[in-house]
């Protein structure tokens, strides 16, 4: 695998090789949204990724999706987040941070009460949350303000300076999946008129202002983006997918960005359709791609010119040293899905690495 192992430069940061680990929900902070130091673990374990793309964080207080997933707006979450950078570098690691509002996604059973929030009050349909009194159906959610807005975006500015302190190398910004700003985003959850809804100019403009933003804190070349134009989780569509993907690649040129982390289908295989292509022959800065990979595909991909790395999610949560693993041609532990939110070590930090076997 003579790509996989190769240095690559993402803006400002050089990384050893193109495995890179996706960001993964494990809900295993606590009900405070601390990062725990199981965390510090599990992310110390997957170290020798390229680069490790931690997990959606909150960046706002009281917009949970998940109960138990972390937040970076208060300082005992810095101070957690804190603990894990330092192993993960301590262990010749690089690590980001997502930053990420879950917009519709939330529930009032998770926040107090509070109704969550969205581009358009349309609910998520044909699923449930988590919560504390059992699985709920999403509820329909409060349509934003326009005078609301520069406050979502001041959010995501002060979790990256927050991220800052916390010894990240820099961060992703959650663009992705059905949240917050991919729901402005794509015209399937954006119904609203005005300056953030209708043409595409419009309901990308809320992106932009954040990516100006966080990088206005962190420099752009330490700031990826991430995006699922095909993806219909959480209720999601768009009524071009390819053209929303040409028109992004093409705008986010002028941002030089780190990189571009593109989910490159539908993980619940709804929607079909080549949005990765499209993407490579617009964008000219360093494309990441995520869904599917194997090692030998991506090395290919690689070698072709498709795109310059993969972030692996299940086969990272479930091989603490996937890289050694491709290196090798070993066999891969398989995930346990039954343990992907449980709390506790179970299925999270106790996955066998090479050396251990």
């Amino acid at each position: 695998m003579t790509t996989l192992f190769t240095p690559l430069k993402l803006g400002a940061l050089t990384v050893p090789n193109r495995i890179f680990m996706a960001p993964l929900t494990r809900c295993r902070a606590n009900t405070e949204h601390v990062p725990s130091d199981l965390m510090t673990e599990y992310y110390t374990q997957r170290a020798s990724a390229g680069l490790i793309i931690a997990e959606a964080t909150m960046v706002i207080e009281g917009n949970s999706s998940f109960w138990t997933e972390p937040g970076i707006y208060s300082p005992a979450q810095i101070a957690g987040w804190k603990k894990v950078t330092d192993a993960v570098h301590r262990a010749d690691g690089r690590i980001f941070l997502q930053l990420w509002h879950g917009g519709r996604a939330c529930h009032p059973l998770l926040n107090q009460g509070t109704q969550p929030v969205a581009p358009s009050p349309i609910a998520i349909a044909n699923d449930e949350v988590h919560t504390p009194e059992g699985k709920k159906p999403y509820v329909i959610p409060r349509e934003l303000r326009d005078d609301e807005l520069p406050g979502i975006v001041a959010g995501f500015k002060k979790a990256a300076e927050n991220a800052l302190a916390a010894g990240f190398d820099g961060v992703e910004i959650h663009g992705a999946n059905g949240y917050l700003l991919d729901e402005f985003l794509r015209d399937g959850a954006n119904k609203r008129t005005g300056p953030y809804g209708g043409p595409i100019e419009n309901r990308a403009r809320l992106m932009f202002e954040v990516i100006e933003a966080v990088g206005a804190v962190w420099g752009n070349d330490r700031v990826g983006l991430r995006l699922s134009p095909l993806n219909s989780f959480n209720s999601m569509i768009d009524s071009d997918p390819i053209g929303l993907s040409m028109w992004l690649a093409s705008q986010l040129n002028e941002f030089q960005l780190a990189y571009l982390h593109v989910i490159r289908g539908d993980v619940l295989q709804q929607q079909n359709g080549d949005v990765l292509t499209p993407t490579r022959q617009h964008y000219d800065g360093t494309l990441v791609s995520n869904l599917g990979y194997t090692a030998d595909e991506t090395d290919s991909a690689i070698a072709q010119g498709k795109i310059d790395a993969v972030a692996f999610g299940t086969s990272f949560l479930a091989n603490p040293d996937l890289p050694a693993r491709f290196k090798a041609g070993a066999l891969l532990n398989q995930p346990n899905p039954a343990k992907f939110y449980t709390p506790g070590p179970e299925g999270y930090t106790d996955y066998p690495a090479l050396s251990t076997l």
